[in-house]
């Protein structure tokens, strides 16, 4: 079988591989996982939310093992290792709403009826993790799918390899019985055939379009659930009555954490033109404080993207919108460290429009695009002309003009005055090309579990 290599950006070196699993090895650890899933299912909810949850707070306790390893397998500076924070609160407030989110439905309860409608876990779990946040992102699947009684396959992506193997140890550790959440290494070709066969209840995968066209078409008539989080291009809108301040730190943290390599990164910035030029100026300045270097070295605040050639598509981008008269803020001199390779140095745009790549297709890194608006109309409009839609973010000191905006937005989350943030409260949800799909909030445990209908005559 083909050996899986993770490529350390860090040095451009083979930093883990691991042999990916044959066809047999890959249906006999279903197999395991359907019949530990099985007596998992049987375990009382608040024991299964109470093992669930000393896990999760286990899992924190390797937390410099786990800055060590995303550090070398994509790039991250260990200073900003912040997942197991928002893993503990996404956990968190999953299991406190597990027994009220998982309840039955009481159509009637008398002394000739009993009907009702139970929430029954579908069964194998298959999450299809993603590079960029490899632990926060599974967490928003495995933990509710865990405590609705579901047993978990975990498969992450090459970049960070190994990052399901310290899951499923923090697991192990708590007492987890065996085989309940496995960890796997599949190549593409095995992964499509197991869905493409029907062997999971469910399947949540987040990355890119094309893959998440892949597993859909995988599972076409097989009538497996499947839930994607895909590409995304947020949009950010500025408006007169906006602190600048506020949105200038907000919104370009939103645009250069991790290297811009963030789900619901902020990509596109609208301004109104009476704060245009104030919040270019003041965000020139914000950019300019980073440091662009060595994940392990003191004082960085951007390390090299995950991949050289993720970072050679930004590059190109930029490339591109400069030929067609965008103007560069950020002088690539001023960060000595961008190699050309993966370590690229972040960049402001202006003088932009979306005719170019970079302010139409994903750019996944530090580069952002900021446009001069004069109205609301003409922002929702530019928002909205994108093929993507996660979130968007507004700017503005009235709730009622930023709901109303927002109604008008094709997106999966409205945020006002911050972005770049999961509340475990509110659904995670995407609409066009971002995919399909419910996370987190009470919703999120309706993909994870199936209807069974109980109508029970008692008197004849």
């Amino acid at each position: 079988m083909a050996e899986i290599k993770c490529v350390s950006p860090v040095n451009g070196k083979i930093y883990v591989t691991r042999q990916a699993m044959s066809k047999d090895e890959a249906l006999d650890r279903i197999k395991r996982s359907k019949t530990a899933g099985k007596a998992w299912a049987a375990r009382p909810l608040a024991e299964r939310r109470d093992l669930v949850m000393k896990a999760i707070h286990q899992l924190a306790t390797h937390r410099d093992e786990a800055a060590e390893q995303v550090a070398h397998m994509m790039g991250r500076p260990t200073a900003q290792f912040f997942e197991f924070n928002g893993c503990i609160e996404r956990a968190t407030y999953m299991a406190d709403i597990a027994e009220e989110a998982l309840k039955p439905i009481v159509a009637e309860a008398s002394d000739n009826f009993e009907r009702r409608i139970e929430k029954e876990p579908v069964g194998v779990v298959f999450i299809v993790a993603p590079w960029n946040y490899p632990f926060l992102t599974t967490i928003n699947s495995l933990v509710p799918a865990l405590i609705a009684g579901n047993s978990v396959i975990m498969k992450h992506a090459a970049q960070t390899l190994i990052a399901g193997e310290l899951i499923v140890k923090a697991f192990d550790e708590v007492g987890l019985p065996t085989d309940v959440l496995q960890n796997v290494f599949f190549d593409h070709g095995t992964t499509s055939e197991l869905i493409g066969e029907g062997h999971f209840g469910f399947v949540n995968f987040t990355g890119s379009v094309g893959g998440g066209q892949a597993m859909e078409r995988a599972a076409a008539g097989t009538f497996t659930g499947v839930g994607t989080e895909l590409g995304g291009k947020d949009p950010a809108y500025v408006m007169q009555d906006a602190n600048v301040d506020a949105a200038v730190a907000t919104l370009m943290d939103g645009a250069f954490f991790n290297a811009g390599q963030c789900c619901c990164g902020i990509e596109r910035v609208y301004v109104h033109e009476s704060k245009f030029d104030e919040f270019v100026e003041k965000a020139v300045a914000e950019v300019s404080k980073l440091k662009l270097g060595n994940p392990f070295e003191d004082g960085s605040t951007i390390g090299p993207m995950a991949n050289v050639r993720f970072a050679q598509e930004v590059r190109d981008q930029i490339k591109e919108a400069l030929a067609d008269g965008a103007k560069a803020l950020i002088d690539p001199a001023n960060f000595p460290a961008d190699d050309g390779g993966a370590y690229l140095a972040p960049q402001i745009l202006v003088d932009v429009n979306h005719d170019m790549r970079v302010m139409r297709d994903e750019s996944f890194g530090p580069v952002v695009g900021i446009m001069k608006v004069s109205s609301d109309e003409e922002a929702i409009a530019l928002m909205n002309d994108s093929e993507f839609g996660l979130t968007a973010s507004l700017w503005t000191q009235d709730v009622d003009r930023a709901a109303e905006i927002g109604a008008q937005i094709e997106t999966g989350t409205v945020f006002m005055n911050r972005c770049d943030y999961l509340d475990p409260a509110v659904c995670w949800t995407g609409c066009k090309n971002t995919g399909r799909g419910t996370t987190l909030s009470v919703l999120g445990y309706n993909s994870l579990t199936r209807a069974k209908s109980y109508h029970l005559k008692k008197a004849l």
